[in-house]
């Protein structure tokens, strides 16, 4: 991101107090949202609890004391990465510093492996973690997707991390081979804080959600806006995440002016929405329509060279998270050469028009909200306290 500023060094401050039990290390919004949530359920177990982060503004609402605002800087793709190498080495080099000189009872790092897999070596080999001889625990909560890609992950998370917390109940067996003590503890959006951002309305828009990545939404939202001037009388709403990708849309609709007044396109920040179906890219927003029990379809296209090369890389039978925790289509799902716009339009129909897709969606969302649901005494937050006894 453009927006990075140069720096000679970090100096963070000191913990409210002198002392830390234990330090969050969030670097991305998601993140610190699920962390906020882990953490505000522990200091109401535990209101003597120390927390200090490394994340955002969700933490500190949550009661973290908040050493520096991560969440501006998070950054996807090899180049982004290597534009700002220098950046992230010397946060690195600021956050480790910081724990060497605090020492707090435990580091908890909250997905982001790219960065925080790094940070864990880094105390290991420095002789700070457990796993290095010395006194700080080193926890992991919510796996990167070593199920998906890059699974011998696991045995360096094996040799740095103390505990490991998944938010999937299957994530448990892919680390079997290894002695990380790896717990499920329930998935975020089944804790009782958390609202989901849609619901089902027969009344309401499609809804079109075509990710958040720029040239992901240029393959998805033209056959998203084609297969809607195959349906009649049926009006969507588009949600962006950013200016950047509503300008994308905007430009996109430029292409079809059949549709004019036809389309909305609203920030993903203005939730909660309503919709009577969904067209999406995978992601997240896949496992909340899930859950809301809205009839939806997933929606993948990629350059062709890049599309079997990712068959050859990602191992996995479905991209939807709840086709994967289901075993079975719960969602259709149009990748590559099945997303075509007629294909797309006889979904929207059946989605709207027969009954039957919204009471399979509601039971799979039972389903899923089953499966997901944390072991009694045995969620993220007593998972958090258990380890830094």
């Amino acid at each position: 991101m453009g927006g990075i500023v140069k720096v000679e060094s970090f100096d963070f401050p000191p913990p409210a107090g002198g002392a830390c039990d234990v330090l969050i290390i969030a670097g991305e919004h998601s993140g610190d949202e699920q962390a906020a949530r882990m953490v505000g359920r522990a200091l109401k177990r535990n209101p003597s609890l120390k927390v200090c982060a490394f994340g955002g503004r969700a933490l500190q609402n949550a009661g973290a004391e908040l050493l520096f605002d991560m969440t501006g800087f998070s950054i996807v793709g090899l180049f982004e990465v290597l534009k700002h190498y220098g950046f992230f080495k010397k946060l690195s080099e600021g956050i480790l510093n910081w724990i060497i000189i605090y020492k707090p009872k435990a580091v908890c790092f909250v997905d982001y492996p790219g960065l925080n897999l790094h940070l864990a070596a880094e105390l290991k080999k420095r002789g700070i973690s457990k796993r290095g001889g010395g006194n700080v625990a080193a926890l992991y909560y919510i796996s990167p997707q070593i199920w998906a890609w890059k699974s011998a992950r696991r045995f360096k998370m094996s040799d740095t991390l103390d505990a490991l917390a998944v938010i999937f109940p299957f994530e448990t067996a892919c680390y079997d081979d290894t002695s990380l003590r790896t717990s499920f503890v329930g998935h975020p959006f089944l804790d009782e804080s958390y609202t989901l951002p849609l619901s089902y309305d027969k009344d309401a828009d499609i809804l079109f959600l075509p990710g958040s990545r720029r040239i992901a939404v240029l393959r998805i939202f033209p056959l998203m806006l084609e297969a809607l001037t195959l349906v009649k009388d049926v009006s969507a709403t588009a949600l962006y995440p950013s200016a950047e990708i509503k300008a994308l849309l905007e430009a996109c609709l430029q292409e079809f002016p059949q549709l004019k007044g036809r389309v909305k396109l609203l920030p993903a920040s203005a939730a909660p929405f309503k919709a009577k179906a969904a067209l999406m890219s995978s992601g997240t927003m896949s496992l909340n329509c899930a859950l809301a029990g809205i009839p939806s379809a997933i929606v993948y296209k990629a350059n062709t060279l890049t599309y079997m090369l990712g068959r050859l890389i990602v191992k996995i039978k479905y991209l939807g998270i709840s086709n994967i925790l289901l075993n079975g289509s719960s969602i259709p799902e149009y990748i590559q050469f099945a997303a075509k716009p007629k294909a797309l339009a006889a979904r929207l129909e059946y989605c709207i028009k027969d009954p039957q897709a919204r009471k399979t969606a509601l039971e799979d969302s039972e389903k899923l909200k089953s499966i997901l649901s944390a072991p009694a005494h045995r969620d993220a937050a007593g998972w958090l306290l258990k380890n830094i006894e």
